[in-house]
């Protein structure tokens, strides 16, 4: 099994900055493609971005393009996620993904496609 633990949401303002952390841990070689969702109030959860562990691979959203970048702590087996210049319609439960395989575009954007989640953690941003 894999246990994702994600960090750093909270309320900002709109333009501010976030860093949120996906912490991965289990049975190991389980996470080759991690991905950010976030899922807004009645409305259904959406992509964000997407990497292989490896780095490559990297996906966004075109919502989000130019504005989130994705790292890696290998040494903490943590994925980032930094948001820079947040608009109020960033504001969302962001949930981590991961599966074992190493997913394709367009594959790697589907939610049905991961196989462990983590809790979420809630972003808001005040306008």
């Amino acid at each position: 099994q894999v246990q994702l633990v994600e960090s750093g949401g909270g309320l900002v303002q709109a333009g501010d900055s976030l860093r949120l952390s996906c912490a991965a841990s289990g049975r190991p070689f389980s996470w080759h493609t991690m991905a950010w969702f976030r899922q807004a109030p009645g409305k259904e959860r959406e992509f964000v971005a997407t990497s292989y562990w490896s780095g490559g691979n990297l996906y966004f959203a075109d919502s989000v393009k130019g504005r989130f970048t994705i790292s890696r702590d290998n040494a903490k087996n943590t994925m980032l996620l930094q948001m820079n210049s947040l608009k109020p319609e960033d504001a969302a439960v962001y949930f981590c993904a991961a599966t074992g395989e190493l997913l394709p575009y367009p594959a790697n954007t589907l939610r049905n496609r991961y196989d462990y989640w983590g809790q979420g953690t809630q972003v808001t941003v005040s306008s």
